[in-house]
C-alpha cells in the first residue's frame, strides 16, 4: 500500500482516498472526490480517519454519506476500523462546488441539450395529462433510463401527490436546489414551495421567471429523459417553456370525445409554431371494460384520431401513439401516490403506458456513449 503526502502534509493512503472519494453524494449525484468533499483520508495502524466536508450544516444526507464512507473505507485492505468526522464547507468552498456541478451552462435543457425533453400538454384540464406524465416517466425509467420530472402546471400542480411526495421540499445549497426523488426520479414542482391549499396566483412575468429558475437552479444530475408536465392550454407558461426549451418534444393528451378535438389541436399547433416536434397524441379514458368483456365508451370515440389528423401535415404526420383505457387501478393509484406503472404493471392501462414508453424511446435518435454535459 503506497502512502504519499497530501491534504496539508498529513499522510494519505492512496487506496483509501480513492475508495472514499468514489462514494456518491445522494443529492448531487456526483462522487465526493469530484465535488471536493473529502478533506482528508489517512490511515494509522489499521485505523482509517476520514474528514468529509458537507455542503450545509444539518445536511439531510449526512447519515447516508457517513455510512457509505465508512463502508467504503472498511473495504480497503489493511483497514480494521474507521473514524469519520463530518464538517461543513465554507462559503467559498460551496460556491466552488456549485460552479463545478453546474458548469458554464445555466439552462442544461436549452438548445443543444442531449437530454430528451418530453413535454406533456393538453388543450384543457381534466383530461388526465398529469396522470399520463407521471406514469409515462415511470414507464420510461423502467426501461433503464435516467428520468427526471418537472411539474410546470403552476396553477394546478398535482405531480407531487401523484408520485407520493406531497409535502416534501427540495434541499438547498445556496441557490442550487436538489429535488426530492420519487420512485428514483428527481422531481420538482411549485407545489413543493406552497403551504396547504394556498393558491398560486401568478401572472406572466412571474411564471416566466419560475420556469427559468427551474431550468437553471434545479440540479437533476445527468438525465436521459426529462418529462415535463405543462399547464393546459396555450398561455404564458407554455409559450415561455417553448422559448426556453425549443428542442423539447410535445406529447398531446386528449380524450375520445370528438368535441374536445378543437381545444386539443390548438395546444399542438402552438407547440409546432414554437419549433417543438409533435411526437403524437395520447387518447386517455378510451373506455371501461365490463365484466362480460365489452367496452363501455363513456366519453365516446374518435377524438384522438380527429386530433391527430388535424395536426398532421404531409411533411410531419401525427399519429395516436397510445389509447389509455379507463381503469379503477389507475385512479386509485393516483389518489394513493402509487402510480400503476410502478405498482400494477399488469393492469391494462399500465401496459398501455409501457407500450407508449417503448414507442417514444424508439422514436428518438440514440444518445448512447455521448456526454450529457
Amino acid at each position: 500500500m503506497v502512502e504519499e503526502p497530501a491534504f496539508g502534509g498529513r499522510l494519505e493512503t492512496t487506496d483509501l482516498v480513492s475508495a472514499v472519494g468514489a462514494v456518491v453524494d445522494p443529492e448531487l449525484r456526483r462522487t465526493l472526490g469530484e465535488l471536493g468533499m473529502i478533506r482528508s483520508a489517512t490511515t494509522t495502524a489499521g485505523l482509517a480517519s476520514v474528514v468529509v466536508a458537507l455542503t450545509v450544516t444539518h445536511c439531510p444526507a449526512a447519515d447516508r454519506i457517513e455510512r457509505d464512507v465508512r463502508v467504503a473505507a472498511m473495504a480497503v485492505p489493511g483497514v480494521d476500523s474507521v473514524d469519520v468526522r463530518l464538517e461543513t464547507m465554507s462559503l467559498d468552498e460551496r460556491q466552488a462546488l456549485i460552479e463545478r456541478v453546474r458548469g458554464e451552462r445555466r439552462n442544461r435543457f436549452g438548445p443543444g441539450t442531449l437530454t430528451r425533453v418530453i413535454a406533456v400538454g393538453s388543450g384543457k384540464g381534466g383530461v388526465g395529462k398529469s396522470t399520463v406524465a407521471a406514469n409515462l416517466a415511470l414507464a420510461i425509467k423502467h426501461r433503464g433510463l435516467r428520468v427526471g420530472v418537472m411539474d410546470l402546471d403552476v396553477h394546478g400542480f398535482s405531480i407531487p401527490a401523484l408520485l407520493g411526495i406531497a409535502g416534501t421540499r427540495p434541499n438547498r445549497v445556496d441557490n442550487l436546489l436538489m429535488p426530492p426523488e420519487a420512485f428514483g426520479m428527481p422531481t420538482i414542482s411549485i407545489g413543493m414551495f406552497t403551504e396547504g391549499d394556498e393558491p398560486v396566483s401568478w401572472r406572466g412575468p412571474m411564471l416566466h421567471r419560475t420556469i427559468e429558475q427551474f431550468l437553471a437552479d434545479v440540479w437533476f444530475g445527468d438525465l436521459d429523459v426529462l418529462v415535463v408536465d405543462l399547464p393546459p392550454g396555450t398561455g404564458d407558461a407554455a409559450i415561455s417553456f417553448g422559448q426556453l426549451v425549443p428542442d423539447a418534444e410535445f406529447l398531446l393528451v386528449t380524450t375520445p370525445q370528438v368535441a374536445a378535438s378543437d381545444v386539443a389541436v390548438r395546444a399542438g399547433l402552438l407547440a409546432a409554431r414554437l419549433g417543438q416536434r409533435v411526437l403524437g397524441v395520447v387518447e386517455n379514458m378510451t373506455g371501461l371494460t365490463q365484466p362480460d368483456g365489452t367496452v363501455l365508451e363513456i366519453f365516446g370515440s374518435g377524438g384522438g384520431d380527429a386530433t391527430a389528423k388535424r395536426l398532421s401535415t404531409p411533411e410531419a404526420p401525427v399519429a395516436v401513439l397510445a389509447r389509455i383505457p379507463l381503469s379503477i387501478a389507475l385512479r386509485a393509484g393516483g389518489d394513493a401516490g402509487s402510480p400503476i406503472a410502478a405498482t400494477a404493471p399488469t393492469d391494462a392501462a399500465a401496459i398501455a403506458f409501457a407500450d407508449l414508453a417503448d414507442t417514444i424511446i424508439d422514436s428518438g435518435s440514440s444518445r448512447a456513449g455521448r456526454s450529457l454535459l
